[in-house]
């Protein structure tokens, strides 16, 4: 027997405006179901785990244990630009001179992630 991930769960102080940020990061809607106060907010992806926001009372107090790694369908550093210019910050630029690395960002309650090169630029690279 096996268990599929079915969502990823994310603890937050505004489940239904972090949900917004992270629907413009994937493009995917807000769940209709979701309503601004919401305790939970849910954005669905056309494949593998959704992603699920929970309202929860503590602030995010430690650097995340886990965290996601987007490959984004444009060049790694015009994604970048974009997801700081919806609200994400820079944590840490891990680029190399050599085109490869990745820069970790975080949402706008501090949750961090992570941005790959493209597939089209690990395509490029030996």
């Amino acid at each position: 027997m096996t268990s599929l991930v079915h969502h990823i769960t994310i603890d937050c102080a505004n489940a239904y405006e972090l949900a917004g940020f992270w629907s413009k990061v994937t493009g995917m809607p807000v769940s209709d179901d979701d309503l601004p106060g919401d305790p939970e907010a849910l954005v669905a992806l056309p494949e593998g785990p959704g992603l699920l926001f929970i309202q929860v009372p503590e602030p995010k107090s430690v650097k995340n244990r886990v965290h996601l790694d987007l490959q984004p369908d444009t060049t790694r550093d015009a994604e970048v630009e974009r997801l700081l210019g919806i609200g994400a910050t820079l944590v840490s630029d891990m680029r190399r001179p050599d085109g490869k690395g990745w820069v970790v960002l975080a949402d706008p309650e501090g949750n961090e992630f992570c941005v790959e090169r493209s597939a089209a630029e690990r395509s490029e690279q030996p």
